[in-house]
């Protein structure tokens, strides 16, 4: 009985668990619920302040081109050559003249192709199979021959003469137009666009919206085959020009390099010839008469009737402002010097320096800068802002300390103070001229970003362009009869992104772009009804076996190296900075001080207190200890101290040293040259002497010469997780 009675109770026991207590079951369902949003809310923030690292770090790159440029003007309007080799360089670059034999066909005429050569042979005009020979031999990781690429551009060329600068296109001779935006030389995602959308045609037009080239691996390939589709379907294809189809924002971002790796015997004819068939790229493409697309947005002095008339071609890139009339800029210095001479006593005891023509001309290019910068600067605080190549903040020495002038550099840059790199001004200027409205009308077409507040201002974040609010879109549509705007310039996470209530779409077709799994891509199809119909991809091997924490994880790593990268390089004035909130020396700042020391630095505007763990270490107090910033960071090679913080300046500058280097130093055997323009560019003091010291320790292979890939190496930065075994030192110690 005793047995019989126990197993009843044990089944009575078993039947009551069996039965789910209703508050209970609800209570741990509201808990795993509770647990999985704080989850997917802590996991978008990562994503979101990831996403803020790479933007920032890209438009920060941006700006230092601009700020590079502008240097490169400077000295090109204001400098006598360094022993040759400067301003005549660098005139060559910022005002090339296309040599007259790549306008006749002997440009490709006079190249052999050898019978070796398995490559696609093109004919002209042409065809089907051309187009698609091209495709294939891409995809098999061939190069087409130099020959043809130089051919196929002077047939660009001389089709995109005859064509408007603002294309009009209809949809009532097709159902519908595809619309892509950035590809940025990545080759996979134009290649499954044509997959998933059919190759050009009469039944499938394209609009190319700009960006075909720079920081992707595969740029030659993807212009070749766009151009190659408008030679065969210049009715079907459509390409506008986009910020990067620039000859100087090519050498930052890769374009050049590329070229120049490819078609090593002929790749200064291949840029020469690029860069002016970028320069009469149309500017804007209008559908139906409603829709307009262009590749970065507006301000709210664009005007398309005055875009449509002025001569594109002279912007040869949009980096370089216009000389203006030297006339006009002497007869402007001449009356404002002859009222500072009625006012003031002329029996100063100021040298008299008569002024000489070569004189009136560098201080007329010098003006018409200083005069631009400060234009950049007062067009903020109005309502109506003209375009700018601008700073994000007030101008200053890209050195940490005022900079010294260069032993190498005329006497009197103190008095000119480098315009972009000081916040001198000078003479207030005169009325733009025609050329200069018109590459104001450029700029803001191809560099220009939407904001949500009202209004028009300069554009802080990327340094040139302008940002256009919802009023600035409203009154251009209404002003010509338009009902949307579709732009790119700017990677969306999933492609595409609408603003102003709808009325502005950007459009961004280069999946991974930042990081694989960082952002889909997309295209827009527009038909009679002109309503957007938007399509997803993501061209990728690995990340579609990645689950959402993991493709999360692998984006936050690549984004937070990034972001120490740029701390390291910043180290001496971060530190200088963090001690002046540690009046004790207690090697601690706050979480707060801490934020504002490295956002006032880095001038990245990034979620700073909530990056504080990923970057350095939190005392037991909360108290930051800021030396842990850069304890897992260190440089590749111990360099000599030849002067304070050089290294740690190499560093920072790194990419500028490297156009610097391609631009100056062709055969890579001039580095003394090379260096007297980059500290001219700085404001490094140095001697000779020390430069030599400096070629000698990077001279690995003690040949004599420094090879350029020596000179990356040198000024490497090393993750010290990645290279345990390996003890390094930081520039400094």
């Amino acid at each position: 009985m005793g047995c019989g009675a126990s197993i009843a109770i044990e089944t009575r026991v078993t039947d009551e668990a069996k039965t789910p207590n209703p508050a209970l079951t609800m209570k741990a369902a509201v808990l795993i619920q509770r647990w999985y949003r704080r989850y997917m809310a802590r996991l978008e923030m990562r994503r979101r302040y990831t996403w803020n690292i790479f933007q920032s770090i890209e438009y920060a790159g941006e700006q230092d081109q601009l700020q590079l440029s502008g240097f490169f003007s400077f000295m090109l309007d204001n400098f006598t050559p360094l022993n040759g080799n400067g301003p005549d360089l660098i005139s060559q670059l910022l005002e090339p003249v296309i040599d007259p034999w790549l306008d006749r066909e002997a440009c490709y005429d006079s190249i052999h192709v050898p019978e070796s050569y398995v490559g696609p042979r093109l004919s002209f005009p042409l065809s089907v199979s051309d187009t698609n020979a091209l495709l294939s031999a891409f995809k098999e990781q061939q190069t087409l021959h130099a020959r043809y690429v130089l051919q196929l551009l002077y047939e660009t060329k001389k089709l995109l003469k005859q064509m408007p600068n603002i294309i009009h296109l209809s949809t009532s001779y097709t159902k519908e137009i595809t619309i892509c935006g950035d590809l940025h030389g990545r080759l996979d995602d134009l290649l499954l666009i044509f997959y998933k959308n059919g190759l050009p045609s009469a039944e499938t037009p394209y609009v190319f919206n700009g960006d075909f080239v720079d920081r992707g691996k595969k740029s030659i390939e993807v212009v070749i085959l766009l151009f190659a589709y408008l030679l065969l379907y210049p009715d079907y294809m459509h390409l506008n020009r986009g910020n990067h189809e620039d000859h100087i924002m090519n050498l930052r971002y890769g374009f050049t390099k590329e070229v120049m790796q490819k078609y090593k015997a002929n790749g200064c004819e291949i840029l020469q010839l690029f860069q002016d068939v970028f320069s009469f790229l149309p500017v804007a493409t209008v559908i139906d008469g409603k829709v307009l697309i262009v590749h970065g947005g507006i301000s709210d002095q664009t005007d398309l009737d005055f875009l449509s008339v002025i001569d594109r071609h002279k912007v040869k890139s949009a980096l370089r402002l216009p000389r203006r009339s030297l006339e006009q800029l002497d007869k402007g210095q001449s009356k404002k010097q002859m009222k500072r001479m009625r006012s003031t006593d002329t029996s100063r005891s100021h040298p008299k320096i008569q002024r000489t023509p070569n004189m009136r001309r560098r201080c007329s290019r010098l003006s018409q800068q200083d005069s631009f910068a400060s234009m950049s600067s007062s067009s903020s605080s109005s309502s109506s802002s003209s375009s700018s190549l601008c700073s994000p903040h007030p101008p200053l020495c890209f050195s940490p300390h005022p900079c010294p002038s260069s032993p190498n550099m005329p006497h009197n840059i103190n008095i000119l103070q480098v315009p972009f790199l000081d916040s001198a001004t000078s003479i207030p200027p005169p009325l733009p001229p025609q050329n200069e409205q018109e590459w104001k009308q450029i700029v803001d077409i191809l560099w220009s970003d939407p904001k949500t507040q009202e209004g028009c201002s300069p554009n802080t974040f990327r340094g040139g362009g302008c940002y256009f609010g919802p009023d600035v879109t409203q009154r251009l549509l209404l002003q010509h009869g338009l009902q949307l705007i579709i732009r790119s310039h700017e990677c969306k996470q999933e492609g595409y992104e609408l603003c102003h209530s709808g009325q502005v779409i950007t459009i961004f077709s280069a999946s991974n772009y930042y990081e694989e799994g960082s952002n889909r891509g997309a295209y827009i199809k527009l038909g009679r009804d002109l309503v957007p119909r938007f399509y997803q991809y993501q061209v990728s091997r690995s990340t579609r076996k990645l689950t959402l924490t993991q493709r999360v994880r692998a984006a936050e790593g690549s984004a937070l190296r990034a972001l120490k990268e740029k701390v390291f390089a910043h180290r001496s004035d971060l530190i200088a900075g963090f001690q002046k909130c540690d009046q004790n020396n207690t090697g601690r700042v706050t979480v707060s001080e801490w934020a504002q020391v490295l956002g006032s630095v880095l001038k990245l505007d990034l979620p700073w207190r909530t990056l504080c763990p990923h970057l350095a270490h939190l005392a037991p107090d909360g108290s930051v200890d800021y030396q842990s910033c850069f304890e897992d960071m260190g440089a590749r090679i111990q360099l000599p101290q030849v002067t304070p913080n050089l290294a740690e300046t190499l560093f920072r500058y790194r990419t500028d040293i490297e156009i610097i280097f391609n631009i100056i130093d062709k055969d890579h055997s001039e580095f003394r040259h090379t260096w007297r323009l980059f500290s001219a560019h700085l404001g490094v003091d140095i001697t000779n002497g020390a430069i030599d010291d400096l070629a000698r320790s990077i001279d690995f292979n003690k040949d004599g010469s420094i090879d350029f890939t020596e000179f990356l190496e040198a000024f490497r930065v090393v993750h010290k997780l990645d290279n345990k075994d390996q003890p390094l030192k930081t520039s400094g110690e």
